[in-house]
């Protein structure tokens, strides 16, 4: 190989190895009410938020997605939402690793119907778990012809999680879809971005701009190119985070 060749093969490896390294593994932010709420990021679509000594987790897997999470190795967990049945976000063995006696464990009416626990909740239910921590669930669906098979309108959830005022929205799998007009100050959003399941990225877009988060977190992305995220929402006053959730 030409030596040329072989010091832009080598810069280019470097230069993935140190964006991976930089890709920071988790974020913090502060409540309205002083409190600190630190999102760890695991996987795909797998998020694990740590509030007040409690530890919330939001579809997670071990190896139904690459790479493999030894759960055992997690907080118990205080708090599990499950936005659909789909494997690369419920799975049924990772699950009752993080059970603990008391964990209360949230799901659209499949899983539970599948996890023979928890509280199902649909689209519009909503929880009051203490008087600092409320959960709602909101639509999440395809809307393209042909892919609405994906996930049906009606059957999977999308959550916002509000802790001590801060609120966070997952949107699991969902495009665009017009309930997200509905959806108000958000501080913290996590949209999906990986067609044909999801959305485009300029779906993605269209949904940023129009739910205008504070901070947005595209996930789910598997190769979707998201740096163009960053880029085409340049001066929209919305703080895009590119962390790893191929």
């Amino acid at each position: 190989m030409h030596k040329l060749q072989t010091v832009a093969i080598t810069a280019i490896l470097l230069l993935a190895a140190v964006a991976a390294k930089a890709a920071p593994k988790s974020d913090t932010f502060q409540t309205p009410g002083g409190k600190t709420v630190t999102i760890n990021h695991i996987k795909h679509a797998s998020i694990h938020i740590e509030y007040d000594g409690r530890h919330i987790y939001i579809d997670p897997v071990a190896a139904t997605v690459e790479p493999f999470t030894d759960v055992s190795l997690l907080p118990k967990a205080s708090i599990m939402l499950i936005t659909h049945e789909h494997q690369d976000h419920y799975d049924p063995i990772a699950v009752p690793q993080m059970w603990i006696t008391n964990t209360a464990f949230y799901a659209n009416p499949t899983v539970t119907s599948k996890a023979h626990r928890g509280i199902p909740m649909n689209n519009g239910d909503s929880i009051i778990f203490s008087n600092d921590i409320k959960i709602w669930a909101v639509p999440a669906y395809n809307t393209t012809p042909g892919r609405e098979k994906f996930h049906p309108k009606g059957r999977d959830n999308g959550y916002i999680l509000q802790l001590d005022g801060l609120r966070i929205y997952i949107a699991g799998d969902t495009e665009d879809i017009p309930e997200m007009e509905q959806l108000k100050d958000i501080d913290i959003a996590f949209l999906p971005c990986n067609q044909p399941y999801t959305m485009t990225i300029d779906q993605l877009i269209k949904a940023a701009t129009t739910i205008k988060p504070r901070v947005l977190f595209p996930y789910h992305y598997s190769d979707t190119p998201v740096q163009q995220i960053r880029m085409k929402l340049a001066g929209s006053g919305i703080d895009v985070r590119i962390r790893d959730y191929k």
